[in-house]
């Protein structure tokens, strides 16, 4: 009786590991899709050149603005790729801003509705300046012993960040209403997981060259890419 109990033990520990294993996989598949984003721009990159007298020894000499940055294949970097109709919980992760060599890093920033650290790294006086609506406008000096600052943005829109102290330094936060969104990276390309099944329009934003919506249906388990062209 004792060893047809521990064969019966072994058997179901065996099949509730399988199916420990077997679940993520499952939900994976059953659950949402991906959304592959593919953002380009036809012309040249846009750069701004200002010289710097202020501050040098942390900012240099001459600050590069990239307005409109692109990359290998003529992929257009920072571009914001999100999906508004999609249904999905904000998020509550914190994320960060670092003020680095007298610019914003990540120049454009995505988050859901909450808090947003910003650093900085500098180790000179900044003045972090906000241009918003439905969020209150900040203006806040951060002094060299002031490493960090919370700040909270509690509605979903584009706020633009710059620094009153450096004029050159821009920035910008998109505060988005759902989870579903990215920006895109150096070779223009943005990964949006877990997107409920649908049909959707996605909006492809960028601070110099306006907004773009494509259409896309979203297949559980499956990729749907999507390709914008943006113009000068």
């Amino acid at each position: 009786m004792r060893k047809g109990l521990g064969a019966f033990m072994a058997v179901a520990l065996v099949a509730g590991t399988a199916l420990f294993v077997a679940r993520p996989q499952w939900a994976g598949a059953q659950g949402g899709g991906t959304i592959e984003a593919e953002v380009k721009y036809t012309g040249a990159p846009v750069v701004e050149k200002i010289k710097i007298n202020k501050d040098t020894e942390k900012c240099g000499t001459e600050a590069k603005i990239e307005k409109v940055a692109v990359g290998a294949g003529k992929g257009l970097a920072n571009t914001v790729v999100s999906v508004p109709g999609a249904k999905g919980a904000p998020t509550a992760k914190k994320i960060s801003v670092d003020q680095k060599g007298c610019e914003f890093h990540p120049h454009v920033a995505a988050t859901t509705p909450g808090e947003v650290e910003f650093k900085n790294s500098d180790d000179i006086l900044h003045n972090l300046h906000t241009y918003s609506t439905a969020n209150a406008s900040i203006n806040k000096a951060q002094p060299k012993f002031k490493k960090t600052m919370t700040e909270k943005f509690e509605k979903p829109e584009i706020i633009k960040i710059t620094c009153d102290v450096h004029s050159w330094m821009l920035g910008w936060i998109a505060v988005m209403p759902n989870p579903y969104f990215g920006v895109t990276d150096g070779n223009g390309v943005a990964k949006i997981e877990n997107v409920p099944p649908g049909k959707y329009k996605v909006e492809a934003w960028h601070e110099t060259l306006g907004k773009q919506e494509k259409e896309v249906e979203v297949k559980a388990g499956q990729t749907a890419k999507v390709a914008f062209e943006m113009k000068k």
